[in-house]
């Protein structure tokens, strides 16, 4: 059984990756507003934005990537809205193909297309000037915070996936996790804050995330954020892929 579900969910991943392929304009239009975010902050705002000795680009960069990771998992949500109305489900259901695999193949479709995405964004990162002597465990690190990330997060855009009833519904859920940042340590110092809003940026889980990639891009100790960014990240997952479950079973299964 273990090997049937391998198989098949490695047959219907490259589905759905040859879907993505043939739409190259998704993965252009999420590259397309990090990248405009970034431009915009770097070379508007950055002036005015005091970061001490730390170029602008480098501090909000970390924030950039989640930005990108969350513009992503709206088109995870819009084709399994699609595959859903379309009764691709159901005529995956007439064979004998292991049924999660259409899931996760989905799932893993919505990790290489985020992946691509993210290269592309510190590619450009790069020409505008972002530099970092983080060594290969410290690059290795960030990858394994944001495949995390990524992951909960397609998780999550499961569930409006299966469950909404129109497009725009599928792909609206991703809004607030793009605002999010803005609201965090991703773009200013929460130190310039007013009260309650400081009291939200610094204890809501892109901070954390943010303050972990950013330490170690500047290779200083990470302290207890990267403890809250991965407890953050594995309770969103675990919440997330629980109630994804549930709704595909009641939606499909």
């Amino acid at each position: 059984m273990t090997t049937y579900f391998f198989a098949d969910t490695a047959v219907l991943t490259g589905r759905t990756l040859r879907h993505v392929t043939r739409s190259v304009d998704t993965v252009i239009t999420t590259v397309i507003t990090p990248v405009a975010m970034m431009l915009m902050f770097v070379y508007v705002f950055g002036g005015a934005i005091d970061t001490g000795s730390v170029p602008y680009v480098n501090y909000m960069l970390p924030g950039i990537l989640l930005i990108t990771v969350a513009s992503g998992i709206s088109y995870t949500a819009y084709r399994l809205f699609t595959d859903m109305k379309g009764g691709i489900f159901e005529r995956f259901q007439s064979m004998p193909i292991a049924r999660s695999g259409v899931l996760w193949a989905h799932v893993l479709t919505s990790l290489v297309a985020n992946l691509i995405s993210l290269v592309i964004v510190v590619g450009v990162a790069l020409l505008m000037g972002f530099r970092t002597g983080a060594g290969l465990p410290a690059w290795l690190a960030v990858a394994g915070i944001l495949f995390l990330f990524t992951l909960a997060l397609t998780w999550l855009a499961v569930i409006p996936g299966l469950s909404a009833t129109s497009v725009e519904g599928a792909g609206a859920f991703a809004y607030p996790l793009v605002f999010l940042p803005f609201v965090s340590s991703a773009f200013v110092p929460t130190q310039t804050m007013p009260g309650p809003v400081r009291a939200f940026a610094e204890h809501q889980p892109v901070t954390s995330i943010v303050n972990t990639i950013r330490d170690l891009f500047a290779q200083r100790p990470v302290g207890d954020d990267i403890w809250t960014a991965l407890a953050w990240c594995a309770g969103t997952l675990v919440a997330a892929y629980v109630l994804a479950m549930a709704t595909y079973r009641r939606k499909v299964a």
